[in-house]
């Protein structure tokens, strides 16, 4: 008897350790291996319900609608290779969501559609400004970028914007709000992106190798007539701005950063991911290991408060009060540990926003927030 309790113990133990450890190779996946699928193939599980005239205003009503169809201000709605940008949610009910077509044109009833994050087409055709494709030389070979030019006296402060995990250039929502301040954008790709070249092991890692892309950004607008530089980095393109702070040789040509939902904390998003997914603390743990066996990244050292660069440039820093990806709590942590760390940082946070739709929140807000920051800090306006 004593023996087939012993053997029944000895195989719930291996399959409690093979389960976590399953478990803890999922989690490391997702964290490191690069996934576009997100805009290649997006949700299109919401219906066309009705479409509504009042006068020149056109609303659509989707039913069945998915979390981001609820999502909080100004949306992208995507339908058959068409879309158009909804406003924030007029009205609700369990099973329907009524949004206002600001632009574009409107589906037809039955039309099955994907509500996602505003996305530019480029430049030109979404804001009507001038710009070239253009490969900056990275060491692992050439990655391409929108150069945006502008004219006026702060024509060599460039800004470099870095978006993303597994994201896209066309995210830069804030590119009008630095084009009006005359700045010149440089929206640049890194490795594992789309169309750049992939990382020797085909791992993200969170700054720790993708900041020497952004050195090869800041060294072709140095050949450029740069100057100066900004860095513009929305989620994980907010640590690998932070790794180029602590790292680069260039650091010194930052004059001000804007970050938005960045991750601060890498320990702080594991944790609050492991929570998400219900990942038990010793699977959450063999993950982490996992992803520094599998990629040679210790989270632990891309920590921005336990870790912090040398050169702290001032930084606006831009929360969002509903993150579910950069916690509010790590990003409130960094805002209160700024003060000892002498990192001058202006918060805005955006309450019920989700994460990198604080602009898709109060859109006139965020980019007066970018104008006055840059004025003060960049450009010596008050």
């Amino acid at each position: 008897m004593r023996r087939k309790v012993l053997i029944g113990l000895a195989v719930l133990l291996v399959l409690v350790v093979g389960a976590s450890f399953g478990l803890a190779w999922w989690g490391s996946g997702e964290a490191i291996e690069p996934d576009h699928r997100h805009y290649t193939n997006p949700d299109r599980s919401n219906i066309v319900r009705e479409v509504r005239w009042s006068g020149s205003t056109r609303t659509v009503v989707i039913g069945s609608p998915n979390d981001f169809a609820r999502r909080l201000g100004t949306h992208r709605m995507v339908w058959d290779g068409v879309d158009a940008t909804v406003g924030p949610a007029l009205a609700e009910t369990a099973d329907t969501v009524e949004r206002p077509i600001v632009e574009g044109p409107a589906p037809s009833v039955g039309t099955t559609v994907a509500v996602t994050g505003v996305m530019i087409t480029d430049p030109k055709s979404t804001f009507g400004f001038d710009y070239t494709e253009v490969m900056v030389p990275t060491e692992l070979g050439p990655a391409p970028a929108w150069r945006i030019p502008a004219t006026g006296p702060a024509e060599d402060t460039w800004v470099i914007a870095v978006h993303g995990r597994n994201a896209r250039r066309n995210a830069m929502v804030a590119i009008p709000a630095f084009h009006r301040l005359g700045l010149p954008v440089l929206a640049i790709t890194y490795r594992n992106d789309e169309g750049a070249p992939p990382a020797p092991d085909g791992f993200l890692h969170y700054g720790e190798s993708e900041y020497r892309d952004v050195e090869a950004a800041v060294r072709y607008a140095q050949g450029q007539g740069a100057r100066r530089v900004v860095l513009y980095g929305g989620s994980m393109g907010g640590m690998i701005v932070g790794q180029f702070l602590r790292h680069s040789p260039l650091a010194s040509t930052v004059t001000a950063t804007v970050l938005d939902s960045p991750l601060l904390s890498m320990p702080a998003v594991t944790e609050h991911a492991a929570g998400q997914y219900g990942v038990p603390p010793p699977a959450a743990w063999l993950s982490t290991v996992l992803v520094n066996w599998r990629s040679g990244v210790d989270l632990d050292e891309l920590d921005l408060v336990t870790h912090p660069p040398a050169t702290r440039p001032p930084m606006l820093l831009f929360g969002a009060g509903a993150d579910s990806q950069a916690p509010p709590r790590m990003t409130r942590d960094f805002v209160a540990a700024a003060p000892a760390l002498n990192w001058p940082v202006t918060y805005e946070e955006f309450p019920g926003a989700e994460h990198v739709e604080s602009w898709n929140a109060d859109p006139p807000r965020y980019e007066r927030a970018i104008s006055g920051f840059v004025s003060r800090t960049v450009l010596g306006r008050p």
